[in-house]
């Protein structure tokens, strides 16, 4: 593509505007690169290339050191390492919209050693943005360009089949690249412009609320630290996480009290995260090695960063006198510290189930690893299950103590409804006499054995008294007892 008088190398205000952007946010790195991080639908990095060329005519960018990698084919690639000027930290601030005062250095002393590591936190941010590749037009040139691709040791091609490759469909992403910062100082005292000795530098800095990610710390791990030091720089962001300033919103009452609990300093930095404990803290190892041997760096730096990840456990009797206990882990004081490889960023993306995090038995997917399940919302959720059970168990026993209560006071309801109607009812009497129609249960009566058979209307004594006489005697004596008429007395 031909050029102009003041644009030389032909490229387009977006692709400067997209080089800028890029080195603002990683400082250093190849045309390749960058074009990963914010044009991958490029069918090669000569556009990219094109831009800084004109940037370099500007004084916006310059180049003072390359970097080599090893392609597919098992040859040595030579690439420039491009960085920004002064005057470019202030273009990249305005295209950022960042103040010129949070964009750090030039990088041009790593620009110069080869920033090795450096270039492993931009493939690594590269992996978390994930950027879709837009195809482009292919452009006539009259020499052929050497076809890139998205990773090192993709096949080598003419600019078709690498713009082929290069629109295939890539996992989602995390954040965009204003989402990000390098080189970020976290002063465990002192200020932001002149920490404290042994304040940590995080390697990258992501903040996605939109996603669900407030804030993210990322270290890159290129295999060449010790694992002790690893776990030293966990503990140096714990000791930053710790670290409590007066609240940044002063009250407008002067005679109002100060906020009895300090605000945490992160937190005025990056806002609030919504969760309980503090912001994940994500390690990427990006050597290339055995699954064992990884495996064996993972599990070291796990236990020697125990301290700082592991929480505390605190335990309760699940009732009142109760032998039975229950508990949860208090996440408020626990740095979550997720590993994952900069292979399985670049396979699956951020959203993908490449998080191992601390204590957790599985790799899983952001979400998952970035959630406490055994922190106090689940024992809370356990508590309330708990005491639903109780409550329905009280319920229950209390039901039945009702119905057995009905049922006594039915029975008892129907022996005194039985006692009432024996009451109510008149004992029979004799039609002779009118006396009761039989004798006491408690008392002996002679006449009952004397007497003939009950007939239900006469008692014992006139039964007797009516039955006929069989001899003189009985003759007489009823005359004397009846008064008969037919035998009056004298």
């Amino acid at each position: 593509m031909g050029g102009t008088k003041r644009r030389p190398y032909g490229s387009t205000a977006k692709t400067r505007q997209m080089v800028l952007a890029a080195l603002g946010v990683v400082k250093v790195a190849t045309a390749e690169q960058i074009r990963q991080l914010m044009c991958p639908g490029t069918a090669s990095a000569q556009t990219v290339r094109n831009g800084c060329l004109d940037l370099r005519r500007d004084g916006l960018v310059e180049s003072l050191g390359s970097a080599s990698r090893t392609n597919a084919a098992g040859n040595l690639v030579t690439e420039k390492l491009w960085n920004l000027t002064g005057p470019g930290l202030e273009a990249a601030a305005a295209v950022l919209d960042r103040p010129a005062r949070e964009m750090g250095g030039t990088a041009r002393g790593a620009a110069r050693s080869g920033a090795k590591h450096a270039l492993k936190v931009t493939d690594t941010i590269a992996a978390f943005l994930q950027t879709p590749p837009e195809p482009t037009r292919p452009v006539p040139r009259k020499e052929a360009q050497p076809a890139t691709t998205a990773l090192s040791n993709a096949p080598a091609g003419n600019d078709t089949d690498a713009a082929v490759l290069a629109t295939q469909v890539r996992p989602q992403g995390l954040g965009q690249i204003g989402s990000w910062t390098t080189e970020v100082v976290l002063p465990v005292s002192g200020t932001l412009t002149t920490p404290g000795k042994n304040s940590p530098r995080a390697d990258a800095v992501l903040t996605a609320p939109e996603a669900g990610v407030p804030v993210m710390f990322v270290e890159v791990d290129n295999g060449t630290e010790n694992p002790v030091v690893l776990s030293y720089k966990a503990s140096r962001y714990r000791e930053f996480f710790r670290r409590t300033v007066k609240s940044p919103t002063g009250s407008p009452n002067p005679y109002a009290r100060p906020a009895e609990k300090p605000f945490p300093m992160w937190e005025t930095l990056y806002g609030p995260l919504g969760r309980e404990g503090y912001p994940p803290l994500a390690i990427v190892f990006t050597k290339q090695v055995g699954a064992a041997a990884m495996n064996n760096r993972i599990n070291r730096v796990m236990r020697l960063t125990e301290t700082h990840w592991a929480g505390r456990y605190r335990e309760f009797a699940t009732s009142y006198g109760s032998d039975e206990r229950d508990g949860y882990t208090d996440y408020t004081d626990a740095v979550p510290i997720l590993v994952t490889t900069l292979d399985r960023l670049r396979e699956h993306g951020p959203l993908g189930p490449v998080w191992f995090r601390f204590g957790h038995p599985t790799w899983q997917i952001l979400t998952d690893a970035l959630d406490n399940p055994d922190d106090e919302r689940a024992f809370n959720r356990r508590r309330r299950r708990r005491d639903q059970l109780r409550e329905q168990q009280r319920e229950l026993e209390e039901q039945r103590r009702e119905r057995e209560r009905q049922e006594e006071r039915e029975r008892w309801a129907a022996q005194e409804a039985a006692a009432e109607a024996a009451r109510e009812q008149s004992d029979p009497v004799c039609q002779e006499c009118h006396g009761p129609l039989e004798s006491s249960p408690f008392e002996y009566d002679p006449q009952e054995e004397e007497a003939p058979p009950a007939d239900g209307v006469h008692c014992a004594g006139c039964r007797i008294q009516l039955a006929e006489p069989t001899g003189r005697f009985g003759r007489v004596i009823r005359r004397l007892v009846n008064g008969d008429e037919r035998y009056p007395r004298r």
